[in-house]
C-alpha cells in the first residue's frame, strides 16, 4: 500500500486510490464538482488542483485524476493551488446567473459552498452572460440550465451508470447543453437521482419546489416502504406535509441512488382522503373512546356468535413491531383466525421462498453488484424492484454474463436468453446469483444450491415487510384470510393495515380498520382508527433478505398545513393537537388494544 503526505499528515491508502480519495479518509476537503464516489472520475471541472511538492509528479495536479504513489508530497493550502482553485470558480461564476434567493438547490448547493470556500467574492466579469432554455423533462424534475457548470456528472449518471438513452449531452465549449433532442419526461426509472447527483440547480424536484429550505426541512434516516429491498432513503417534510425523498448512502443495500418509484410516491402520504379521525358507527370520535368501543365490539361478537368468530388481519407492509403483536392480539380475543396474506397461493409461495433464503444464502444488492454471473428467473426486477435491476447493471458493467429466463422482460444491460436454468453455465461462475420472486419454483432453486454452493439467491417478496410478516407468520402458524373464511365461521374481521379485497369483506356482520390508507378494509368498517405512516414513527422492516433496518420519525401526523385552508393559512382555533393528529402508530394501538382487553378481562373475573 502506498504511503503519502498530504498537508503533513502521512496517509497510507490502497494501490489505485487517487490523492483526492486520500485527503478524504483523513478529512482534508478538496473542492470537486465532476468527481462523486459511484461515477469515479472525469477531470471536467478543474476545481480539485492540489501542489505536488515531492515525488513522482511536480506541480499543480488535478487530485481526482492522479493516482497515489509512493513518496508523493501534497499540499492543498499552497498559494498556488488556492489561487488555481480561485481562478476556476470565477470562470463558473462568470456565466452562472446568481439566482441563489430563489434556486431551489439553496442552501444544499456545492458551489455556493466552494465558491465561498475558495474566497471567490467580487464580481470582475461585466460581459453578457450566456443563456439556455430550458426543456420540461416531465412532472418531477425542473430543468435550469443556465446554471449548469459542465461537470457532466449528470450524463455520466444517467448514460453509463443508469443505462438510459433519451439524455445526453450536447453542444461544445462553452454551448455544452444537458438534455433531451426534444422535451418530454425521462423515460429512466431513475431519472430522479439527477437532483440529488448535480452540485448545482440545474435539476431540482418541481414536487418540492420553492415549499422550503434546507434549514426549514424536517429529516430522518428512513427505508423506503415501495418494494423488498428496502432501500435506505431520507423523507424531507414540513409542515406535516412530505415534500420530497431523497437517497441515502448504505453501501451494502442501495449505495448511492434510489430508483424513481422510491422518490416520487410521496402523494400517498398527503392524500386528503386518508383516515384521520378515529370513527364508530359513522361517527367521528377520539382514538381511546374508538378503542374502548372496539373492545366491547369484540366481546359483543364472542356472545352473538360464539368463540373463534373473529378474524385478525395483518400485511406485509406493516412495520415489524406491529407485526410481532398481532399474535398477541389473536390469542388474547382468541381468535378463529390469524392472516397475514389474503389467499392461500401468497401464502404458500411466500413461505416457501422465505425457507429458500433462511438457509444463508440470500444475496445483498451489493452482492448482486459484485457478481460474475446473474440469472433473472421469473420475474421482473424493473418494475418489481427496480434497484435490483441497477445493481445487475452495475455486474455487468464490471464484465458480468446477465443471463435472462424467458422472454419480454427489459432490462438496462445486455442480457443472453436461455429457454432453462440448466443452460445457464453457473460452475463457471465464482459468485452466481439467481434474481427471482415468490413465484418461482423452490424446489429446482434448492437442488440448484446443493450442486452449486457458491449460489446465492436474490428473492424479491411483494411488499416492504414480506420477509418479516412471513416469519411471524411461518412462527404462528397463521393461515390466508381466503381459508379463514372458507367455512364460514368468521363474523368479524380487525384489519390492521391490511390490504383486504372489497368481495372478502361483503356478509361479514362486523369489520374494524386500523390504517393510514383508505384501503376496502376502511371503507367497510364499522369502527375505523388511523394509524401512521412509517414517516411518522419509529419502527423496522425486514427486507428480502433478511436484513432489519430501522427508521426513524419524520414529522408529526396530522393534515398538512397546505391541505387546511386554500390559502395555506393554519386554523384559527387553538388546540393541543394538529387537526387530524391522533393518529398513533399500529404496534401501540394494538398494544394500548391488548390492555385493555386484559383489564377487561380481570374485571369480569
Amino acid at each position: 500500500m502506498p504511503k503519502l503526505i498530504i498537508d503533513d499528515i502521512p496517509v497510507e491508502v490502497a494501490e489505485g486510490t487517487t490523492v483526492l480519495e486520500a485527503a478524504q479518509s483523513v478529512d482534508i476537503p478538496i473542492p470537486h464538482f465532476c468527481w462523486h464516489p459511484a461515477l469515479g472520475k472525469a477531470g471536467a471541472c478543474r476545481v480539485c488542483a492540489v501542489k505536488m511538492l515531492e515525488g513522482p509528479v511536480k506541480g499543480i495536479q488535478m487530485s481526482c485524476m492522479l493516482p497515489v504513489q509512493e513518496g508523493m508530497v501534497v499540499s492543498t493550502t499552497d498559494p498556488e493551488a488556492v489561487a488555481m482553485r480561485r481562478a476556476v470558480i470565477e470562470w463558473l461564476m462568470i456565466n452562472h446567473p446568481h439566482d441563489c434567493p430563489v434556486c431551489d438547490e439553496g442552501g444544499e448547493c456545492q458551489l455556493q459552498d466552494f465558491t465561498i470556500a475558495g474566497g471567490h467574492g467580487i464580481r470582475r466579469y461585466s460581459g453578457k452572460k450566456r443563456t439556455h432554455v430550458n426543456q420540461y423533462l416531465g412532472p418531477y424534475i425542473e430543468h435550469e440550465m443556465n446554471r449548469c457548470i459542465q461537470c457532466y456528472r449528470c450524463v455520466r449518471f444517467y448514460q453509463e451508470y443508469a443505462g438510459g438513452t433519451d439524455f445526453g449531452v450536447m453542444g461544445s465549449a462553452g454551448r455544452v447543453y444537458f438534455g433531451r433532442f426534444q422535451e418530454g419526461q425521462l423515460e429512466s426509472p431513475f431519472s430522479g437521482n439527477l437532483v440529488d447527483i448535480c452540485p448545482t440547480g440545474v435539476f431540482t424536484d418541481k414536487t418540492a419546489r420553492f415549499r422550503a429550505r434546507y434549514w426549514d426541512y424536517d429529516m430522518a434516516p428512513s427505508v423506503c416502504p415501495h418494494c423488498s429491498l428496502g432501500c435506505n432513503t431520507t423523507p424531507v417534510a414540513r409542515y406535516r406535509e412530505l415534500l420530497k425523498t431523497v437517497a441515502r448512502r448504505n453501501e451494502a443495500v442501495n449505495d448511492w441512488f434510489i430508483c424513481d418509484r422510491g422518490r416520487f410516491s410521496n402523494s400517498v402520504v398527503n392524500d386528503p382522503l386518508r383516515p384521520r379521525r378515529a370513527v364508530v358507527d359513522s361517527r367521528e370520535t377520539g382514538v381511546a373512546e374508538a378503542l374502548e368501543a372496539l373492545q366491547l365490539r369484540i366481546r359483543d361478537i364472542e356472545e352473538q356468535y360464539g368463540p373463534g368468530s373473529i378474524a385478525v388481519v395483518g400485511s406485509s407492509r406493516m412495520a415489524q413491531e406491529a407485526a410481532e403483536l398481532l399474535p398477541q392480539l389473536a390469542h388474547r380475543i382468541g381468535a378463529g383466525a390469524l392472516c397475514f396474506s389474503t389467499t392461500r397461493k401468497e401464502q404458500v409461495e411466500t413461505l416457501a421462498l422465505l425457507e429458500l433464503l433462511s438457509a444463508g444464502r440470500s444475496a445483498s444488492q451489493q452482492d448482486v453488484r459484485n457478481s460474475d454471473c446473474i440469472v433473472i428467473y421469473g420475474c421482473d426486477p424493473l418494475n418489481e424492484a427496480p434497484m435490483m435491476a441497477m445493481a445487475a447493471r452495475q455486474a455487468w458493467r464490471a464484465g458480468a454474463k446477465v443471463y435472462l429466463i424467458g422472454q419480454g422482460i427489459s432490462l438496462p444491460c445486455e442480457v443472453t436468453e436461455c429457454t432453462a436454468l440448466e443452460d445457464v453455465p453457473l460452475a463457471e461462475a465464482e459468485r452466481p446469483i439467481i434474481i427471482c420472486n415468490v413465484s418461482v419454483r423452490v424446489e429446482l432453486l434448492d437442488k440448484l444450491q446443493e450442486s452449486h454452493s457458491h449460489l446465492k439467491i436474490a428473492g424479491l417478496f411483494p411488499a416492504a415487510n414480506s420477509f418479516g410478516a412471513a416469519q411471524v407468520m411461518r412462527e404462528t402458524g397463521a393461515i390466508s384470510l381466503e381459508e379463514a373464511l372458507a367455512d364460514g365461521e368468521i363474523k368479524g374481521i380487525i384489519a390492521i393495515e391490511a390490504d383486504i379485497p372489497a368481495a372478502l369483506l361483503d356478509g361479514i356482520p362486523f369489520v374494524a380498520a386500523l390504517d393510514w390508507l383508505a384501503a376496502a378494509a376502511v371503507q367497510a368498517a364499522q369502527i375505523v382508527i388511523p394509524t401512521t405512516a412509517w414517516v411518522e414513527m419509529d419502527g423496522s422492516y425486514i427486507n428480502y433478505e433478511g436484513r432489519a433496518q430501522q427508521f426513524s420519525k419524520v414529522m408529526n401526523p396530522g393534515v398538512p398545513i397546505k391541505g387546511l385552508d386554500p390559502n395555506g393559512h393554519p386554523p384559527h382555533s387553538h388546540r393541543t393537537v394538529a387537526p387530524g393528529g391522533e393518529a398513533l402508530p399500529a404496534w401501540q394501538l394494538l398494544a394500548t388494544l391488548i390492555k385493555l382487553l386484559d383489564d377487561d378481562s380481570r374485571g369480569l373475573s
